[in-house]
């Protein structure tokens, strides 16, 4: 595998780079939509809504990589941690909303009262820490059963893609407590800040650019520890590292839960920009989806991760608008060109121009 290894140091030049770009980037999108409507270089706050889910799905996108670039685990249904961080922050934004009542949808299925399971929605504090450890423990117990069982390859990647199919069945249910098919919705104020207000979806722009940052951080942290260098060694060697003496499933275990953690925050900041989170989320087809971001960004690298998960969801945002029929071929077509002619992606695409344009010159020094 030419995948790239953890760096004895934290930050190489690229991963400053890009932390500076994302910063930068940042300010930019912040400053553009503050400026007067109708003055050259106004943004719009639709855009910046729309760019704030991209960066949503980088950071999910980040987590994948770490599972699947590093570990070597390919995962069909991420998209379950996800969708779980989204219904606790929907659950506590649908409870802002609701006042000293009930969920609109409650009263509507003559509920008289909250199910237990929505007691912590009321405190932003709770929430925050539920956003965490409800992805982190669904992860903890799945990947437990997985791993110590020695499930690997291709069967993990179909139990993981059963996962989140068996979550998106049951959140369907309107006896759930959750808003059925409809899922939650009609937000309005987020720690008693009006929804829809400019300042308030520039604050969550900024705050999950921030998430963005602190998730590549946390997770190249990881890959530069001595964790880093077992995690790449179960990747490439996973019997001899076991030989050691090493509990390979341990580590799966570690990682799972804490890619599973990063895919739940994701979710969350998701939610208050989207206004709504639905049983839709869990579909496998977004968890795939999402493989397909890392694999055209190239797996491996952090920053290629939010790079396809930018660049697919770009396309999907113009497709779906002009032609809606077609999307799903589109990226089932992307899916086949990124694994036959690009399979380290696009940031795998620069050394090979590079060697091309070198050949001929070394063959004219030759002659």
């Amino acid at each position: 595998m030419n995948f790239t290894l953890p760096q004895e140091r934290l930050f190489t030049r690229k991963c400053r780079l890009f932390l500076y770009l994302v910063a930068v980037g940042t300010a930019l999108v912040v400053i553009a939509a503050l400026l007067p409507p109708g003055m050259l270089g106004h943004l719009p706050i639709f855009v910046v809504t729309t760019l704030g889910k991209y960066l949503c799905y980088a950071i999910l996108a980040l987590s994948v990589d770490l599972l699947w670039g590093y570990l070597g685990i390919l995962t069909l249904g991420h998209c379950a941690f996800f969708a779980l961080g989204g219904y606790v922050m929907g659950m506590y934004l649908a409870l802002q909303g609701a006042g000293k009542g009930l969920p609109e949808f409650m009263s509507f299925l003559n509920y008289s009262e909250l199910p237990w399971y929505w007691y912590g929605a009321h405190s932003l504090g709770a929430t925050i820490i539920l956003i965490i450890a409800v992805p982190g423990a669904l992860a903890w117990v799945f990947g437990w059963m997985t791993f110590h069982s020695r499930v690997s390859g291709v069967y993990l990647s179909i139990i993981t893609q059963a996962l989140t199919y068996g979550l998106m069945l049951a959140f369907f249910l309107n006896e759930l407590g959750l808003g059925g098919n409809n899922g939650l919705t009609g937000f309005k104020t987020i720690a008693g800040f009006d929804l829809n207000t400019d300042g308030t979806r520039l604050t969550l722009f900024a705050l999950i650019a921030g998430a963005l940052i602190g998730s590549f951080i946390v997770i190249r942290y990881v890959l530069v520890s001595r964790l880093g260098r077992l995690i790449i060694a179960v990747r490439d060697a996973e019997a001899r590292t076991r030989f050691i003496g090493y509990r390979v499933e341990n580590v799966k275990l570690m990682v799972f839960v804490l890619a599973a953690m990063i895919a739940g925050v994701a979710g969350a900041l998701y939610v208050p920009m989207a206004g709504i989170i639905n049983p839709g989320e869990f579909s496998p087809l977004n968890s795939i989806e999402i493989i397909i971001c890392v694999a055209l960004g190239g797996r491996g690298h952090l920053y290629g991760a939010v790079l396809g998960a930018i660049l697919v969801h770009v396309a999907k945002t113009w497709f779906t608008q002009v032609l809606p029929d077609y999307w799903l071929f589109v990226l089932g077509g992307l899916f086949v060109v990124v694994t036959v002619l690009m399979p380290q992606g696009v940031l795998g695409l620069l050394p090979q121009l590079k060697t091309k344009l070198k050949a001929p010159l070394a063959l004219g020094g030759a002659a």
